[in-house]
């Protein structure tokens, strides 16, 4: 069944009223009739069954039949901070990251990244960034929108990142420890997990300690050297396995 999104609250009258590029999705595109049935999601993992009752001017009027909580979302709040990499790999990161349960993406910039920080290009990006990300959601029966951030620099992500109750610094280095060591040692106090993941220079010495240093925990994802573009839907699927599986 076709599933789309709200932002605002569903008003109690039992309509709800789609519009913009969805509402145009649904009557070119789909090819859509009265009494077809869609889902919509609000932003508090709210479900609705709904028909469609008219085609307006720019906009269609839905009927609410059914009300549920989702199950579709996991349990736990998950930020991913993924290092940007070069080309197009962001993309297949978005998507992947949706896929598998991220709640938040954003993006930086660290020593070893090759994308400049600023380009004339960054808004469009941005904009693409943001439509993958919901095409992914709608694709995969999530009950949220996952949004992609505008980029931080390294200090500021790693200082908004440590304040999780779980957070993860994806480091190869000396000192780092299992993941699932990490997870299993916090997990009665755990609320809310940020994943710190670079790109694909990963993280240089100076940047492990300073992370260390602002309260993140180091953690690394076994014998075998993942791709950046692999490492954060490998993390998300283990934190799926141990809290949803």
């Amino acid at each position: 069944m076709p599933r789309f999104f709200v932002e605002n609250s569903v008003p109690s009258n039992g309509q709800i009223i789609i519009t913009g590029d969805d509402a145009h999705h649904i009557s070119y595109s789909l090819r859509m009739a009265v009494g077809d049935s869609v889902t919509v999601c609000d932003m508090a993992r709210n479900e609705y069954e709904c028909i469609i009752t008219a085609f307006l001017p720019e906009a269609v009027a839905l009927e609410i039949l059914t009300e549920k909580k989702s199950q579709n979302e996991p349990p736990h709040f998950i930020t991913l901070y993924q290092a940007m990499p070069k080309g197009d790999k962001f993309d297949t990161i978005i998507q992947k990251a949706v896929e598998t349960g991220a709640s938040c993406i954003i993006p930086f910039f660290s020593e070893r990244c090759v994308v400049k920080a600023k380009d004339s290009t960054a808004d469009k990006k941005q904009t693409r960034r943001n439509k993958i990300s919901l095409e992914a959601a709608k694709q995969c029966g999530r009950a949220a929108m996952v949004p992609v951030r505008e980029p931080l620099d390294f200090s500021s992500a790693i200082r908004e990142a440590s304040h999780a109750s779980l957070p993860l610094f994806c480091y190869e280095g000396d000192g780092a420890l299992p993941l699932k060591q990490l997870i299993r040692s916090r997990e009665a106090d755990i609320t809310d997990i940020s994943i710190v993941i670079g790109s694909e220079g990963g993280f240089s010495q100076k940047e492990a300690e300073f992370a260390r240093e602002c309260g993140m925990l180091t953690v690394n994802l076994g014998r075998r050297i993942l791709r950046c573009e692999t490492a954060s839907g490998f993390v998300l699927s283990a934190l799926a396995y141990e809290f949803e599986l």
